[in-house]
C-alpha cells in the first residue's frame, strides 16, 4: 500500500530548552523574510540550524523528505521528534484547536479528552504568525474549536491579521452558536474568508442525537445554524455516510434545501475507520455499493436545485459515472493511501483513494482498477 508523506520524523536534536515552533527557510528566503533569526531554522547542507536565541541544530533526519522549506515545525526539549504543523504546498493544513468536545460522535476519528488544553491558544497564535502569507486555505479543527471561547476569536483575529487572503475552514458541531453573543463574537472576529462546516446527520432529532450521543444536539445545532445564517456567515453542511445516516439521506437532502436555504455547500462524506468508528463498526458499517441509490437521490436532489455539492472520501470505482463530477480528492495527504488493488487503474491520479486506516474489511466489494477499454 502506498502512503502519503508523514508529519513526523526523528532526528538528532540539539539545543532545545523549551517547546519551540519555528519556520524552516533556505538562506535566500531568510534574507527576504520579515521573520527574525529566532523564528527561523535555516536549511544548511544536511542540517537545520537556528543561530539566534540560543543555537538549535537538527541533523540526521530519519526521513529527510518530511521537512522542507516553508514548513513550520515543533520541537520539544529532550525529544528527538520533529513534528510538521504546517507544510508548504499541502492542501490539508490545519490548526488543531482542542481535544475537548461537547459531543461524543459514534464515528469520531479524534476521540475527545476532557482536560484543559487552553494552552493551545498561545501555540496556535504562534503557528499562524509563521504560516506563508500567501497560503490559500487553512483549517481549524478539534475536538470542538468553539470550546476555546475567546481563544477561538483570538485565533481567528490573528488569521485575519497575518493571513488576510487565506480562506479559513472551521470544523464545528455548531451547537454553541445557539448563544447569540458568542456567535456574533466568533463571526465578527474574521467576517470574511471563513466557512463554518457543521455536521447534520438526519432530518429528525432521534437519529442525529443518537449519532452524536448528545440529547438535544439536533435542536441546538439547528439553532446554531440559524444564528450563522442570520449573521451572513458561509456555512457548509457535512454528512458522514454510514448505516445510521443512510436510511434518511434523501429526506435530509430535502430538509437542507427547504429549511437551510442559506447553506453554501453540502459535503457527503465516506466514513473514516479511525477512533470510535472502529469500536462501533457493527452499528456503522455499510458497504458504499449498497447505498448508491440513496446517495444518488440525495446528491441530485441538491444539485438539481442549484446547491453546491461534493462527495468526499469515496473512490471513483465505487461511484456511478454520473456522480463523478461531485467526487473530490479530499483525504489529507498524510492519511491517504492506495492499496495494491489500485495498481494499473487508469483514473488513479484523479481518484481520492482511501484512508490509510481502511484495511480490507473496510473497503467496498466494488473496489477495482478501472481499465482504459471501459472508457472507449
Amino acid at each position: 500500500m502506498s502512503l502519503g508523506l508523514a508529519l513526523h520524523t526523528h532526528a538528532a536534536v540539539e539545543g532545545v530548552e523549551r517547546v519551540e515552533l519555528l519556520k524552516v527557510l533556505t538562506p535566500e528566503e531568510a534574507r527576504r523574510s520579515h521573520l527574525g533569526e529566532t523564528d527561523v531554522l535555516l536549511l544548511e547542507d544536511e542540517a537545520l540550524v537556528r543561530r539566534g536565541g540560543g543555537p538549535i541544530r537538527i541533523s540526521s533526519l530519519r526521513n529527510p523528505e518530511v521537512v522542507g522549506p516553508g514548513d513550520v515545525v515543533r520541537l520539544r526539549p529532550g525529544s528527538s521528534l520533529v513534528s510538521v504543523l504546517y507544510r508548504r504546498g499541502s492542501t490539508s493544513n490545519t490548526l488543531f484547536a482542542t481535544e475537548r468536545c461537547n459531543s461524543l460522535c459514534l464515528m469520531c476519528s479524534q476521540p475527545p479528552r476532557d482536560e484543559d488544553d487552553s494552552w493551545r491558544v498561545g501555540e496556535l497564535l504562534r503557528q499562524v504568525s509563521l504560516v506563508d502569507a500567501d497560503e490559500l486555505q487553512l483549517g481549524i479543527t478539534g475536538g470542538e474549536p468553539t470550546l476555546l471561547g475567546q481563544g477561538l476569536a483570538d485565533v481567528l483575529t490573528a488569521c485575519r491579521n497575518y493571513l488576510p487572503s487565506t480562506h479559513m475552514h472551521v470544523l464545528t458541531n455548531g451547537r454553541t452558536f445557539k448563544d447569540r453573543g458568542w456567535a456574533e463574537r466568533w463571526v465578527s472576529a474574521h467576517p470574511d474568508h471563513v466557512t463554518w462546516a457543521v455536521p447534520l446527520y438526519a432530518d429528525v432529532a432521534e437519529i442525529h442525537d443518537e449519532v452524536v450521543a448528545a440529547e438535544g444536539a439536533f435542536l441546538e445545532t439547528l439553532q446554531g445554524l440559524y444564528e450563522l445564517g442570520r449573521l451572513g456567515a458561509a456555512v457548509e453542511i457535512r454528512v458522514v455516510l454510514h448505516a445510521m445516516t443512510i436510511p434518511r439521506l434523501p429526506q435530509l437532502a430535502a430538509f437542507i434545501y427547504r429549511r437551510l436555504p442559506f447553506v453554501r455547500h453540502v459535503a457527503l462524506m465516506g466514513l473514516e475507520p479511525m477512533g470510535f468508528a472502529k469500536s462501533n463498526r457493527d452499528r456503522l458499517w455499510i458497504d458504499p455499493a449498497d447505498y448508491i441509490e440513496q446517495l444518488r437521490a440525495a446528491a441530485f436532489h441538491l444539485a438539481d436545485r442549484g446547491m453546491s455539492l461534493s462527495l468526499y472520501n469515496l473512490p471513483l470505482c465505487i461511484l456511478p459515472r454520473d456522480l463523478w463530477p461531485f467526487a473530490q480528492q479530499s483525504i489529507s495527504a498524510w492519511k491517504n493511501a492506495y492499496p495494491e488493488t489500485c495498481d494499473g487503474c487508469v483514473v488513479r491520479r484523479h481518484c481520492g483513494g482511501f484512508f490509510a486506516s481502511a484495511g480490507p474489511s473496510w473497503r467496498s466489494r466494488a473496489v477495482r482498477p478501472l481499465k482504459l477499454e471501459e472508457f472507449t
